[in-house]
This record gives structure tokens, C-alpha cells and sequence, in this order.
């Protein structure tokens, strides 16, 4: 059976579906973008629909040469945080934005994320924390402040508010959304149960290669979408099978 690519439309759909799905519903709030790295311009879901809802028609562009974006009624009031990481990141192809629960719960309290889990391995070199603000990052300043505290890492605590977490492309971008909020609750729960033990950066490190590779994020990807067909929960969506592509 031929295999037809996804454009980047459907990988943000497909995106925020999966987030939906793995706890960063949020009434409307929370976007997607994605972009071929090195254009000008990404591609990000509209305002006014749930993470459930998007389909690929619901993704629009976002020229990142220029505020003048932030203008259209469709677009996200905190469109400032993708363009701010994409002109700074050249090496990112995806960012999400949102709001779910345990890292959002860390972000109002002073302690840090702890490498205690395989889920922790994939942030061994730390996560950043935003300071500056809990308000809407609205404007060009904000979001080159946001992306300035992101610095080389995949993710960003913004205090008292929520996260924004990057990848190379779609893929690995919602791998390590997932990701961040399963080690966040796991650390949860290993504080309810006693004193944490956590493993030393130097082990996290040596064991990121074998844990996080594209081999496993391709196959990922692929089970998140078969999970959402088992749940029918892609409506609306492409039918036949798909691979990543980075097409607009």
C-alpha cells in the first residue's frame, strides 16, 4: 500500500490531537506550530478551537518575518512565543504552548524538575524557568525574553503560567511535551511515597542516546496515531496511512 506524506498542516493536527489526548486539553487555550527550519514562515493552529477539535484546515501560516501576524483575528494572542523561538532557534522546527496540570502546578512552586525517571533523562541538561512575567506574552520584546530564557534547552517552565516546550520537528516536539508532564507527575507521586533518590546528570546523560532516538520518535508518533483511531478521536482527519514529511 502507497503511504502519502503528512503535510505540516496535518503533523500540527495531528499534534495537538495527541496533546488533547495526553492531558493539554484547555478549553481553547494551548497551540501548535511547525515549520520547514530555515523558511520564514510556520505554520500554527487557530484560535478559538480545543486541541481536540483542530483539523488541518484549522492551521494557518505565521510569517515570521514580521509582527504584522499578530493583527489577524485567527491568530493566537501569544503568537510572539513561536516567533520568538523560531528566529533565535534556527535548530527548532516545532513549538507547543500550554497549559497542563503537573508542569503548570510545578511552575507555581519553587521546586525543580528531578532526574528521577527514564522520562526526566530526556531534560538532563535542565529545564529553564521564565520569571519574568505570569501575564499573556503578547508582543516581540515578551517573546524574545521567553526564548532567551529557553536558550539551547527543549523546555521552558513559565512561572505561575504554563510551558513551551520545542523539538527539531512535530514529532519530537510532542514527545517531550508528553514527556515533561509524565516526569513532573511521576515525581509527583515518588514525593507522596518518600524521600527522592534521583540519578546523577552524568547517568541521565550517558543514557539519553539509547532512550530518545528519531528510530523510537518515529515509532511513537505512529502508535499516538493509531491510539486516536482506536479511540475515534480523528475525526476529521486523514484516512490512509501517513508518513512524516516536512511539506507545508
Amino acid at each position: 500500500m502507497a503511504v502519502r506524506t503528512q503535510t505540516l498542516s496535518e503533523q500540527v493536527a495531528w499534534a495537538c490531537r495527541i496533546l488533547a489526548l495526553e492531558g493539554y486539553a484547555d478549553l481553547t487555550l494551548g497551540h501548535v506550530s511547525a515549520r520547514i527550519p530555515g523558511e520564514d514562515t510556520a505554520y500554527i493552529k487557530r484560535k478559538g478551537l480545543g486541541l481536540d477539535e483542530v483539523e488541518p484546515g484549522d492551521v494557518i501560516p505565521l510569517h515570521l518575518a514580521t509582527d504584522d501576524a499578530y493583527d489577524s483575528p485567527e491568530m493566537h494572542l501569544e503568537a510572539a512565543l513561536h516567533t520568538g523561538v523560531y528566529r533565535l532557534r534556527p535548530d527548532v522546527g516545532a513549538v507547543i504552548h500550554g497549559h497542563p496540570p503537573y508542569a503548570t502546578a510545578l511552575g507555581a512552586t519553587q521546586a525543580k524538575l528531578e532526574l528521577l525517571t527514564h522520562d526526566a533523562v530526556l531534560f538532563h541538561d535542565g529545564i529553564a524557568v521564565f520569571e519574568d512575567t505570569p501575564e499573556l506574552i503578547q508582543g516581540a520584546d515578551q517573546g524574545r525574553a521567553v526564548a532567551t530564557c529557553l536558550g539551547s534547552r527543549r523546555a521552558v517552565i513559565m512561572r505561575n503560567h504554563g510551558v513551551l516546550v520545542v523539538g527539531k520537528d512535530v514529532p519530537w516536539a510532542v514527545l517531550a511535551a508528553v514527556t515533561l508532564e509524565r516526569a513532573v507527575r511521576m515525581q509527583w507521586i515518588a514525593r507522596a511515597l518518600g524521600p527522592l533518590q534521583a540519578m546523577s546528570r552524568d547517568v541521565a546523560r550517558d543514557m539519553h542516546p539509547d532512550k530518545y532516538s528519531n528510530r523510537l520518535v518515529e515509532e511513537y508518533w505512529e502508535a499516538w496515531i493509531r491510539k486516536l483511531r482506536r479511540a475515534d478521536l480523528d475525526y476529521g482527519m486523514p484516512q490512509e496511512p501517513l508518513a512524516v514529511s516536512y511539506e507545508p
